[in-house]
């Protein structure tokens, strides 16, 4: 056995025992940390050859892992921009780089620019949403990403371009009999306007629909409305798309050409009754706030109460998200082991649902991380007794030169 081999294997251990010493040193400052992973040290060991009556003492080696995987408990706050993910996935966010990363992090707050940031200066990424359309995600890839920003100035007005009307028009009535309901839609200042829809019989299973601007008496559209004998439309979906009004006196706002959804129409035993319908676009009204789903469908929200899609969070996961690479401002990219990064929305696949007005907190178990640090502490003592031993017999060995 040699001696300087026995004062190496003394030297690896310690040097093991100092890097389990310092990967506990982090999960502790990093306690509370929201989103971080906790860190690890595994040793393995290092065997060098031996020969016949002698034995060569080799070493350990140490390698760093992150339980990435683990998801840490869940704390709620009263931010509704405070998010975090329940089940699998990340959140995709911006550096100042302009890199994206993925990061379980989630105190995100508007920035003076509106965009929503966490606490390391990150970007929340997502994919600007339009009410019951889902954007077109790019499975492999960050393209289409955009920031998610809530800056809105001053009064917010929309304008109409769609919406439904449903009505029972009743069986029995006589050719030529009418019946009618109204909506209220915006203009592009956020202006009110009533179209009436007057319903006319025309024959036995036959009906037509005009609109009419009430202020101007202007016939906006006409559709015909024809029923099967179980008082069902006959060729559904039915949809009438009116004229557009431009330049409205007393305003000068546009009234813009809007879709309406007729499909909710029958022709049954019972007396006229429309179901109220539907329309797009607000009064102007300033914004109040903002909201996100579990689905991660960012909302702004007005003082009249109405909610406005904007936004749709994008998430993000690999196959073995603990072999990711650790960045600073507990945040990972792509390593050589985690797989492909595949992105997609919560709720589908492996991606789990995002809770608002709450956050994840660190995976760390103070106990337990205690426990390693004494474990470390008396291992890497006894390593350094190992040194000292072959150092004192070194120096005998020396001594007999003397």
């Amino acid at each position: 056995m040699s001696l300087y081999g026995t004062m190496r294997t003394g030297v690896s251990g310690m040097n093991a025992q100092s890097n389990r010493l310092s990967t506990v040193a982090e999960n502790i400052a990093n306690a509370n940390t929201t989103g971080y992973k906790r860190a690890s040290t595994e040793f393995s060991s290092m065997i060098l050859p031996s020969g016949n009556g002698s034995y060569n003492s080799g070493g350990v080696q140490t390698e760093v892992r992150y339980s990435i995987s683990q998801q840490g408990a869940t704390t709620f706050t009263t931010s509704a921009s405070d998010l975090a993910i329940d089940g699998g996935g990340f959140f995709i966010v911006e550096g100042a780089n302009g890199q994206e990363y993925l990061t379980r992090a989630g105190s995100f707050v508007p920035d003076s620019e509106g965009n929503l940031v966490n606490a390391a200066g990150f970007t929340l990424m997502g994919y600007e949403y339009e009410a019951g359309v889902d954007p077109t995600v790019v499975v492999n890839g960050f393209d289409g990403l955009t920031r998610v920003n809530l800056a809105s100035d001053g009064l917010i007005a929309a304008g109409s371009t769609k919406g439904s009307m449903g009505a029972n028009l009743p069986s029995g009535a006589a050719n030529g009999d009418v019946s009618t309901t109204s909506l209220v839609v915006y203009d592009s200042q956020g202006n009110t306007r009533i179209l009436d829809f007057n319903y006319r019989k025309t024959a036995d299973n036959a009906w037509s629909v005009q609109v009419v601007d009430r202020a101007s008496s202007t016939i906006l559209g006409t559709q015909p409305l024809d029923f099967n004998a179980d008082g069902s439309l006959k060729t559904p979906p039915v949809t009438l798309t009116t004229t557009a009004m431009p330049g409205l006196s007393g305003t000068g706002a546009d009234l813009a050409a809007i879709t309406i959804d007729l499909t909710k129409t029958t022709q049954l035993g019972y007396a006229f009754n429309a179901d109220g319908g539907n329309i797009d676009g607000n009064a102007p009204s300033k914004v109040a706030g903002y909201q996100i789903d579990s689905d991660g469908i960012v909302y702004v929200k007005y003082e009249n109460g109405k909610l406005d899609p904007r936004y749709r969070i994008a998430l993000a996961n690999v196959q073995s998200p603990d072999k990711l690479r650790p960045e600073s401002g507990n945040v990972y990219s792509q390593g050589v082991d985690s797989g492909v990064i595949i992105t997609g929305f919560a709720g589908s696949g492996d991606f789990g649902e995002i809770l608002s007005g709450a956050l994840e907190s660190s995976n760390v178990d103070i106990a337990e991380e205690l426990t390693a640090m004494i474990e470390s502490q008396r291992n890497y003592t006894a390593n350094s007794k190992v040194f000292q031993t072959g150092s004192e017999l070194l120096e005998v060995l020396v001594n007999l030169k003397r």
